[in-house]
């Protein structure tokens, strides 16, 4: 799993939750039913739903990681002092709501791997 990880943000804050971007792979029609997640409410099967919902939860936080990275490879770049319009880790925790410490974790993360540094696994 990627590091650091945005532990700030709280699934029951309501201020914070924000509708997850659209899927690819998920048919537009089904983003109108708000109850239809992936037609896992259409299984029958509790063996295939885990089997499923597994897929699933494992992907999106495969997929949580690579956007973690994907934003520290950003940060680090944003904050880069070659970059004549680099910006300070405060105002990059305010572009994407981190503290300032948190900004700079993703800044040293990013450029970690930006060099080739250590991976997520």
């Amino acid at each position: 799993m990627s590091e650091p990880r945005p532990a700030h943000h709280q699934a029951d804050d309501p201020q914070r939750r924000l509708r997850p971007a659209a899927l690819i792979f998920e048919p537009p029609e089904s983003l109108e039913d708000e109850e239809h997640f992936f037609d896992l409410e259409s299984m029958e099967d509790p063996g295939e739903l885990l089997a499923r919902a597994t897929e699933l939860a494992v992907a999106f936080q495969e997929a949580a990681d690579r956007a973690t990275e994907f934003q520290a490879i950003a940060a680090a770049q944003l904050a880069d002092p070659k970059r004549f319009d680099s910006i300070s880790p405060a105002v990059i925790a305010e572009r994407a709501d981190w503290s300032e410490d948190y900004a700079r974790k993703m800044i040293e993360f990013g450029r970690e791997l930006l060099e080739g540094g250590p991976a997520t696994e």
